[in-house]
């Protein structure tokens, strides 16, 4: 299972972040029931994220645990020189949720595709804030994020949109 950048300083700007936070800590929960690794993404470096700034840790509403892997990454590919793809090697299908839709979860959802990966992408386990220029709410463009990429064709990996409630039960 990997996190995507859930970090303190994110969880009060996305929306329903706190809800958002509980809800995939409660999938860890049955990832780690079911034997299944989880893995939490951290953005480092760029304005926001300076390391060791207020708020750029791991929430602590996601209760990772001593045995949980974190990966600092500094683009918004999970996978680019992060070392997420050694991590995942014995992996064939990975569950993905965190934040921002529409640009961390996406273009890991797409790498992760792309190095033949299988993604399950977390129907309501994945947030974003509105973008008021093209007039869209939150709400909005995860919908259409997860109509995209549960249609995307790539010869490597497929993805399935599922809700968090039928994963891991």
């Amino acid at each position: 299972m990997l996190i995507v950048d859930m970090q303190e300083v994110l969880i009060p700007v996305v929306w329903q972040g706190p809800e958002l936070a509980d809800r995939i800590a409660e999938l860890a929960d049955r990832a780690r029931t079911n034997g299944v690794q989880v893995i939490a993404l951290q953005q480092v470096g760029g304005p926001m994220f300076e390391p060791g700034a207020p708020g750029t840790e791991l929430s602590r509403r996601l209760r990772l645990r001593p045995e949980d892997t974190v990966i600092r990454k500094t683009a918004t590919d999970g996978f680019y020189e992060s070392g997420l793809h050694q991590a995942l090697e014995d992996a064939g299908t990975i569950v993905l949720t965190g934040v921002g839709t529409d640009y961390c979860v996406d273009a890991t959802v797409r790498a992760a595709v792309s190095r033949g990966f299988d993604v399950i992408l977390v129907e309501d386990g994945h947030s974003t804030v509105p973008d008021p220029e093209a007039g869209l709410t939150a709400e909005q463009i995860i919908a259409r994020h997860n109509r995209i990429l549960s249609n995307a064709v790539h010869p490597g990996g497929t993805v399935k949109v599922r809700p968090a409630g039928k994963i891991f039960t």
